[in-house]
């Protein structure tokens, strides 16, 4: 006797996967040219740097204003260390007719990462896009999680190192 009925879910699952748009790509990798924990900075070597444009076919401004846009940027998206005037990230974009519609387009370094960012907000995944509280990380990724409640850049670096860390704390002894 069949106690139960097989039943197909025509419900289309949700994988919990969600993807890393391109534009959080570029994002990254400029906020990502300060490596704290390695204490570099690619805007401070001209042949890492110029690497870092050509590979991505931007060019290059003002470094002030590039240094400028970036702390802008660290600090917009939680870096607690950056610190930055209002109107430093200030650049002009055009805005294009393309055959898929309008578009943001510069080949100006700050204007292509800043037209990356205005199209993440405008998806509602600018969000996603953080810092590593570690205060020898601050390593900027992406929040794949489903709930974007993801803290770390890694669990298995920055978070355990912090979880170790609040243990030893808590059984310490008086």
């Amino acid at each position: 006797m069949q106690v139960t009925v097989g039943r197909r879910n025509r419900q289309r699952a949700y994988s919990g996967v969600v993807a890393e748009p391109p534009d959080a790509d570029l994002v990254l990798a400029f906020l990502n040219t300060v490596d704290v924990e390695e204490h570099t900075d690619v805007l401070d070597d001209h042949r890492l740097w110029r690497a870092w444009l050509a590979e991505r076919r931007l060019t290059a401004g003002d470094l002030g204003r590039v240094r400028a846009a970036r702390a802008a940027l660290r600090g917009a998206v939680g870096d607690p260390d950056a610190a930055a005037a209002p109107d430093a990230a200030d650049t002009t974009v055009t805005v294009r007719l393309g055959p898929g519609g309008p578009e943001l387009t510069s080949v100006d370094v700050i204007g292509a990462v800043l037209a990356a960012a205005v199209r993440l907000a405008e998806r509602g995944d600018w969000g996603r896009v953080k810092i590593c509280p570690a205060d020898d990380c601050r390593w900027a990724f992406y929040d794949l999680s489903r709930n974007r409640s993801r803290n770390w850049c890694s669990m298995r670096v920055c978070g355990n190192r912090e979880k170790a860390r609040a243990w030893r704390e808590r059984t310490k002894a008086p």
